[in-house]
């Protein structure tokens, strides 16, 4: 953006929120993928290969882990990681495009919490807390889940959930067990 002065002032002009342009406008964004139908980690990079687009950047990936299955037990154990990505997309146009890519890499919603090609959860946008019929941000039960806060802790440990102000590391320690085992893989970033 060009700093213009204004003829007489002796000084730039104010920018305002809405005059700066989109890429300024960007948030930090951390999603959770899991699969364990087929190709896990197939699974896993197709979906953040899809989300990729010039309005959303992967930034960093975590390390996978192998979780077994909360709830619904009688099913495949998944790979899980956790994405920050940096994004121009509002919250529900967020959702959409994670949507739109589980849907292009089969996932078929049959039994609640059952198995899936992908599972891509919002876990956090910026500081932004988000209650609508269709999507809660900060996730809703993200701190009852080391298969999400483990590979979480990762990439912001020290980041603060913007409603209990607990650090991702003091919600990994308070978490419920479940077994999370790191799984060698190196994402394609």
């Amino acid at each position: 953006m060009e700093n213009k002065r204004s003829p007489g002032s002796g000084h730039a002009p104010e920018e305002t929120p809405a005059a700066r342009p989109p890429a300024l406008q960007r948030r930090f964004v951390y999603l959770s993928l899991g699969s364990n139908i087929g190709d896990r980690a197939a699974n896993l990079q197709a979906g953040l290969d899809r989300l990729a687009a010039s309005d959303l950047r992967i930034v960093r990936v975590s390390p996978a882990y192998e979780t077994e299955p909360v709830e619904y037990t009688a099913q495949r154990w998944f790979l899980n990681l956790a994405a920050e990505a940096e994004t121009e997309l509002f919250p529900m146009q967020l959702l959409l495009r994670i949507g739109r890519v589980e849907r292009e890499l089969g996932r078929v919603r049959t039994v609640p919490k059952g198995p899936r090609t992908i599972d891509i959860d919002i876990l956090l946008y910026g500081r932004s807390i988000v209650r609508t019929a269709k999507l809660e941000i900060p996730h809703p039960r993200m701190a009852d889940r080391r298969f999400v806060l483990t590979p979480l802790a990762d990439l912001a440990p020290d980041l603060r959930h913007p409603v209990t102000h607990k650090t991702i590391s003091e919600m990994l320690e308070a978490a419920p067990n479940q077994a999370v085992r790191p799984f060698d893989i190196q994402w394609n970033r």
